[in-house]
C-alpha cells in the first residue's frame, strides 16, 4: 500500500517524508526518513531514530540545492557534506524541492539578520551575570516585538491581496452587465469591497510606520552601543600593551641587578658576545620569552604557555629535574639538542662505499585483488599464501633494521647526563620508527626460518645490527644493535594479523630494549597497531594507533605516549602523537606533540594543574609549559620515491648486494631479488620453491623431535629449531622473555667461516 503523500509545506512547516540516499558503491542508495524544519534538513535510519539518533544534517542556508533528473537531485554545502537523494516519484521530487527552497530562504533570511543583530549590544557593559541576563532578555524582548509587526504586515499583505482580488472581480462583473434592476446591487458591492481594500491598506501603511520607527529607534541604540564596544576594545589594548611594555622593563631591571653564581652560568650564553655584555643578555632574553600557542586539546591533557618567571629563574629547581641541566632550558634546548659540540656529525663522515640511490621501478602489472582476497578473510595473514604483487622487494628482517635510521636520536640520549632529557630521546626514536610507514603499502617478504639481515654501519655511523628469524609459527623476529657511542638495542618482535575484509589490522607483539652502557638506564616499549585501509576499494593508507609506555627500569622514570587514530570528524592534524614525561612520582616534566609522519617537538612543563573536565567527564590535567623545541623530524624522500616503493635513503641501501654477509642474509634471497629486478613472475614461482622447501625441512624437524621423545606424545608436533646467532633469556631486569644475540657473528664474517649456516634459500 502506498503511502500517503504529504501536502506541499508552506514557510515555517516541518516537512517529513521517506527518501533514498546514497551511501556508497556497495550499498548504494539506501531508504532513510528525512525531517526538514527550522532550515535544516536531518535525516534517520527509521522514524522511531528521530528521538535519540540523527545521522546527519545540513544546513539549508549555505547549502546549494541542484536537480539532477526526473526523481535525483543534490544538497551539498560547499563540499563539506553533500547528499545524494532520490524521491519515489518526480512529484514527490518537486513538493520536496519546494520545501526545501522555502525552507532555504527562511533560513538566509534569518541568517541575515542573525549576522545584523550579531555584534549588537547596550551602551553600557554590565559589570556581573545579572547584568548580562538582563541585557539579553532586553534583546530578546526587542527581536519579539519585531517579529510581531513582521508577522502584522504579513497578515496585512495577505489581506490586500485577498481584497483586491475580490474588488478586480466585481469590477470585471461591471463592464460585462447592462443597465437595469440589478446594477444597485453589484455598485454596493463594489462599494463593500472598496471599503475594505481602503481599510486594510491603511492598517498595512500604519503597520510599516510602527515597525520603521520601532527598527530606526533600536537601530541607533544598538550602533551606539557598538562604537561603545569598539572604544571599550581600543582602551583595553592600549592598556595591555602598556602593562607589556612595564612588564618587559621591570624584568630587565631585575635580570640585570641580578648576579647569578659561576656554577649556574650557561656556558653557551656566557661565550655570546663579548664578556656577556647587556647586549648579549637582552638578545637571550627576547629569544626566550617568545611563546608558542597551545596544542590542540588532546583527551587527557592541555598545554598553556608558562609563567615569564619560569623562563629565567636562578638557583631554584621549578621542574624538579636536577642542576644537572643548568638554570634553565637552554642547557637542552641549546647544548643538546642543536650546539653540543660532542653530539655527532654524520654529515661530515665520509662513507667507506657509495651506496646505491635507486633500485629498479616499480612495474605497473594489473592484478584481480578481490579474487585472492575473498578466500583469505579471517584468517592469519601469515598463513595465507600471497603473490609478489602484495610485496616490496625486502624482508621483514631489513623492515626491522630500517629502524634505525634515526640513530642519531640515541648518540645524543647516551650523551646525556640527566635520565629525564635521555627519555625525551627514546621517546623519538621511539615515534620515528613509524616515520617510513606513511606511505608503504607494500608488504614485507616474511622472512624463512634462520634467515639472517646484518647491517654494518660501524665506519659510517658507528653501530653494527643484525636481525635472525628465530621462529616461524608464530613469526618471530630477533634484532639487536649496538653502538660505539654507547647504547644497545634489541628487540624480538612477532606479528598477529588479521583481514577484516576492509581493513588489514597488524599487532606487533614483543618489545625493544635500549640499554645505555655510561649511565646503566634500561628503556623497554612496545609497539602500536599498524592498520591498512581500503584493501578491497579505494586508495590504501596507512593508521598508526595505540599508547606506548616508554619506561626506564632503573629510575622508574615514564614517558606516555599516545598515537591518535584517523577519525573524520576529528579538529587535530592527522597522525597526532603526544606524550608525558613523568618521574618515578608521577611528576610530569616534559610534553611531548607532533606527527608520526612529520616532526616531534618538545616543551618543559613548568607548572600543572587540573583543569575542566572533558567530553567525557575526565578531569584534564593543564601544563603549563615553555617553548615547543624540535628534537626530531623526519628526513625528506629521495627523488622519484613514488616510483620505488616510496623507500627512504637508508631503505633503498638495504638490498644492495654485499660482499661477505651470511649465506641466509635476506640480500641472498632470490625470489626477493627477482621482485625488485621487476621479473614478477619468476619471483612467484621461486616464492613457492623457497616455501615448500621450508615446510619440508620444518617436517623433518618434527620427526627428528618426536623420535627424540621417547615415546612421543600423541597427537603432538615438536620443532626443535634453535636460533643460530640468538638464545633465549628471562630478562631480569624488565621481568621479560625474548632472544638475546649470543654473539659470534662478526667473529664468523671476519674469518670468512659459515659452515654453521643452514641451507635456507
Amino acid at each position: 500500500m502506498s503511502e500517503p503523500k504529504p501536502p506541499t509545506p508552506t514557510p515555517g512547516d516541518t516537512y517529513k517524508g521517506w527518501l533514498f540516499k546514497w551511501t556508497n558503491y556497495i550499498k548504494g542508495y539506501q531508504r532513510r526518513w528525512f525531517v526538514l524544519s527550522n532550515g535544516l534538513l536531518s535525516y534517520y535510519r527509521t522514524q522511531a531514530e528521530m528521538g535519540h539518533t540523527c545521522r546527519g544534517t545540513i544546513n539549508l542556508a549555505t547549502a546549494n540545492i541542484a536537480v539532477e533528473d526526473s526523481c535525483n537531485f543534490v544538497i551539498s554545502n560547499g563540499g563539506a557534506q553533500t547528499y545524494h537523494l532520490k524521491a519515489s516519484s518526480e512529484v514527490e521530487r518537486q513538493r520536496w524541492i519546494t520545501a526545501l527552497e522555502l525552507a532555504k530562504a527562511k533560513a538566509v533570511h534569518m541568517q541575515a539578520e542573525s549576522d545584523d543583530s550579531g555584534d549588537d549590544c547596550p551602551t553600557t557593559v554590565p559589570t556581573s551575570g545579572q547584568g548580562g541576563g538582563c541585557r539579553n532578555a532586553e534583546v530578546q524582548s526587542t527581536l519579539r516585538t519585531l517579529n510581531s509587526k513582521v508577522e502584522d504586515l504579513s497578515t496585512c499583505n495577505d489581506l490586500i491581496a485577498k481584497h483586491g482580488s475580490a474588488l478586480q472581480r466585481s469590477l470585471s462583473e461591471l463592464e460585462g452587465i447592462s443597465l437595469g434592476a440589478d446594477t444597485g446591487e453589484k455598485i454596493r458591492q463594489v462599494t463593500e469591497r472598496a471599503t475594505l481594500f481602503r481599510i486594510t491598506s491603511n492598517a498595512m501603511i500604519n503597520a510599516c510606520r510602527d515597525f520603521l520607527a520601532l527598527a530606526q529607534g533600536h537601530s541607533k541604540r544598538w550602533q551606539k552601543a557598538l562604537q561603545a564596544e569598539r572604544d571599550q576594545r581600543v582602551r583595553l589594548e592600549e592598556t595591555l600593551e602598556q602593562l607589556a611594555k612595564q612588564h618587559n622593563h621591570l624584568e630587565r631591571a631585575f635580570r640585570g641587578a641580578t648576579v647569578l653564581p659561576p656554577s649556574l652560568s650557561n656556558p653557551t650564553i656566557d661565550n655570546k658576545g663579548s664578556g656577556g655584555s647587556g647586549k648579549g643578555d637582552a638578545s637571550d632574553e627576547d629569544d626566550e620569552n617568545e611563546f608558542f600557542d597551545a596544542m590542540e586539546d588532546p583527551a587527557e591533557f592541555i598545554t598553556v604557555p608558562a609563567d615569564p618567571k619560569y623562563h629565567r629563574r636562578s638557583g631554584s629547581n621549578v621542574s624538579g629535574i636536577s642542576s644537572e641541566l643548568g638554570m634553565d632550558d637552554q642547557s637542552f634546548d641549546e647544548q643538546s639538542l642543536a650546539s653540543n659540540p660532542e653530539s655527532p656529525q654524520p654529515l661530515e663522515v665520509e662513507p667507506v662505499r657509495k651506496r646505491r640511490t635507486r633500485v629498479p621501478d616499480k612495474p605497473n602489472y594489473s592484478l584481480n585483488l578481490w579474487s585472492i582476497m575473498k578466500n583469505c578473510i579471517g584468517k592469519e595473514l601469515s598463513k595465507i599464501p600471497m603473490p609478489v604483487n602484495f610485496n616490496e622487494p625486502i624482508s621483514m628482517l631489513q623492515r626491522l633494521s630500517e629502524d634505525l635510521e634515526y640513530y642519531e636520536l640515541l648518540d645524543k640520549a647516551a650523551k646525556c647526563q640527566n635520565s629525564l632529557e635521555q627519555l625525551c630521546y627514546v621517546a623519538a626514536f621511539t615515534v620515528s620508527s613509524y616515520s617510513t610507514t606513511v606511505h608503504r603499502t607494500g608488504k614485507p617478504f616474511n622472512p624463512l626460518l634462520g634467515e639472517t639481515f646484518e647491517l654494518d654501519r660501524l665506519r659510517e655511523s658507528g653501530y653494527r645490527s643484525l636481525c635472525e628469524q628465530v621462529s616461524h609459527h608464530p613469526p618471530a623476529a630477533a634484532h639487536h644493535a649496538i653502538s660505539e657511542k654507547g647504547w644497545t638495542l634489541r628487540q624480538e618482535i612477532a606479528l598477529a594479523s588479521k583481514f577484516r575484509g576492509k581493513y588489514l589490522s597488524i599487532m606487533p607483539l614483543g618489545s625493544i630494549q635500549c640499554i645505555f652502557e655510561k649511565s646503566n638506564n634500561h628503556y623497554s616499549w612496545k609497539k602500536v597497531t599498524t592498520t591498512v585501509h581500503n584493501i578491497i576499494v579505494g586508495k590504501l593508507w596507512i593508521d598508526q594507533s595505540g599508547e606506548i609506555d616508554v619506561v626506564n627500569h632503573r629510575t622508574g622514570d615514564r614517558c606516555h605516549l599516545k598515537f591518535a587514530p584517523y577519525s573524520y570528524f576529528s579538529r587535530d592534524v592527522a597522525r597526532k602523537v603526544t606524550g608525558v614525561v613523568t618521574d618515578k612520582d608521577g611528576k610530569a616534566h616534559y610534553v611531548l606533540s607532533g606527527t608520526w609522519d612529520e616532526k616531534i617537538e618538545f616543551s618543559r612543563v613548568m607548572q600543572s594543574s587540573k583543569g575542566e573536565n572533558g567530553a567525557e567527564g575526565k578531569q584534564r590535567t593543564v601544563y603549563q609549559t615553555l617553548k615547543a623545541k624540535e628534537i626530531w623530524r623526519k628526513n625528506p624522500l629521495p627523488e622519484g620515491a613514488e616510483t620505488m616503493y616510496y623507500f627512504s635513503s637508508l631503505a633503498l641501501t638495504l638490498n644492495e648486494p654485499e660482499e661477505g654477509v651470511a649465506p641466509t642474509d635476506s640480500r641472498r634471497r632470490p625470489d626477493q631479488r627477482l621482485m625488485e629486478a621487476g621479473r614478477w613472475d619468476e619471483a612467484n614461482a621461486e616464492k613457492q620453491r623457497l616455501e615448500e622447501k621450508q615446510r619440508i625441512a620444518r617436517r623433518e624437524r618434527e620427526r627428528e623431535a618426536n623420535r627424540a621423545s621417547n615415546p612421543p606424545e600423541e597427537g603432538t608436533h615438536q620443532d626443535n629449531y634453535q636460533a643460530l646467532w640468538f638464545k633465549k633469556i628471562d630478562d631480569p631486569i624488565s621481568g621479560e622473555t625474548l632472544h638475546v644475540y649470543s654473539g659470534g657473528y662478526w667473529e664468523a664474517k671476519d674469518q670468512g667461516s659459515w659452515d654453521m649456516c643452514p641451507d635456507i634459500f
